[in-house]
């Protein structure tokens, strides 16, 4: 269940509504609370999430501050207010945690996160993080929880909030933080599985980096990677060409180990830039060669047609009545800054895999997984759907 409360920081009409959520409450128990707010409720936060906490009845609780809210299949870009999801999971076993800059600093090894959390990577089948933007190094920190947590998806994003005073929240039960990160682990019968829509669609044909050094790609196919750009741009049809113009990335496989490369293959980059006489491109990445590369477009329709299939993939993969909710973390450059209406990526969400409890908020950054490894991304719609989790795939004799 999911709602939308615009009151403000009043106690009194905030318990009322509250109560009369969990009224209308027809699952057993909440096992999940999370909650998004705008920087209007910063100074009143403890005492708000202290009234959701009791009155909702809510044993864990989490979430972060931005300037735009999601709740169900509303994108509220203006005068936001709050949104507060409530979930049943059955069998889940959660855990909350808070860890900050100072934790990333000392962090000495994989085993460090796990005492640290209390979580070892078999316990976990994925984490939601809610993160502070300005006073952690979030891609520090996710090398290190790569490193703890192996293949373990890791979905959310990066909190907004005042950005003059360059200030964020997040929140943790009762508790509000104004740096770090909040952390929750699924397991139990609960795990996550990720929608990651990098709001790209491939152009022209995997390639092979043959030649790199550093952010700098000089050869793709033994040939410069200038000319190989050129090439693919050209052979787009007209108006695919204006689309594309001044909108090209670069797709960067993480999983060599496919026969075939497909959307939401790639980790998506930005192309710097390119020089025609070396024939080299730099990339806002570190490729090596031996990658496999594919050139890409970002629009509104390149963006629409990506998050699409890959909902309805996602439809396929979780049987009915499996879904117990999800949450929604997107880029402060999607809804209305890039698509011609409003409720953009909530609504397709609904559309193709509702109806579904959903709350989130917009970003200045996503957590999800590209194949193995989770990454920070940009201009990302980042789902995380709480569902039953999928038996153990049966030995091969």
């Amino acid at each position: 269940m999911t709602g939308h409360w615009t009151g403000g920081p009043d106690e009194a009409g905030l318990r009322r509504w509250v109560e009369q959520l969990r009224r209308e409450w027809r699952a057993p128990g909440v096992t999940l609370g999370l909650v998004f707010t705008t920087p209007g409720y910063f100074d009143a936060a403890p005492q708000v999430l202290e009234v959701l906490r009791v009155h909702g009845r809510i044993p864990l609780l989490a979430g972060c501050s931005s300037q735009a809210l999601i709740v169900g299949d509303q994108e509220i870009e203006k005068d936001a207010g709050l949104v507060l999801g409530l979930y049943h999971l059955p069998g889940a076993q959660l855990t909350g945690v808070h860890f900050a800059q100072a934790e990333v600093e000392e962090a000495n090894g994989p085993g460090y996160w796990q005492h640290e959390t209390g979580v070892t990577a078999e316990q976990s089948n994925g984490w939601l993080v809610f993160a502070d933007p300005f006073h952690m190094d979030g891609e520090s920190w996710l090398r290190q929880w790569n490193e703890a947590y192996p293949a373990v998806p890791t979905l959310g994003g990066l909190a907004g909030g005042d950005f003059e005073a360059q200030r964020t929240q997040v929140y943790l039960n009762g508790e509000v933080f104004e740096e770090g990160a909040v952390a929750i682990s699924f397991g139990g019968a609960v795990e996550l599985e990720g929608v990651i829509s990098q709001g790209c669609t491939p152009i022209g044909q995997p390639w092979t980096i043959t030649r790199a050094d550093g952010n700098v790609i000089h050869q793709i196919g033994n040939r410069p990677a200038y000319q190989v750009l050129a090439d693919t741009f050209n052979n787009l049809p007209a108006e695919q060409q204006l689309r594309a113009r001044g909108n090209l990335f670069v797709g960067l496989v993480i999983n060599e180990y496919q026969e075939e490369f497909h959307r939401g293959d790639f980790l998506i980059r930005n192309l710097l830039g390119g020089d025609p006489q070396s024939g080299a491109l730099a990339v806002g990445a570190m490729p090596r060669p031996g990658q496999s590369l594919q050139f890409q477009t970002r629009d509104a329709a390149a963006a629409t047609e990506d998050l699409t299939e890959l909902l309805r993939r996602a439809r396929r993969r979780v049987p009915a009545g499996r879904l117990y909710g999800g949450c929604l973390c997107s880029c402060n450059g999607r809804g209305t800054n890039l698509f011609s209406r409003a409720n953009h990526d909530a609504g397709l969400a609904q559309e193709i895999l509702g109806p579904l409890g959903l709350t989130g908020f917009f970003c200045n950054g996503e957590i999800g997984p590209v194949g193995n490894r989770n990454f920070l991304h940009g201009y990302t719609a980042s789902l995380a759907l709480f569902r039953e989790k999928k038996p153990p795939a049966a030995a091969t004799p």
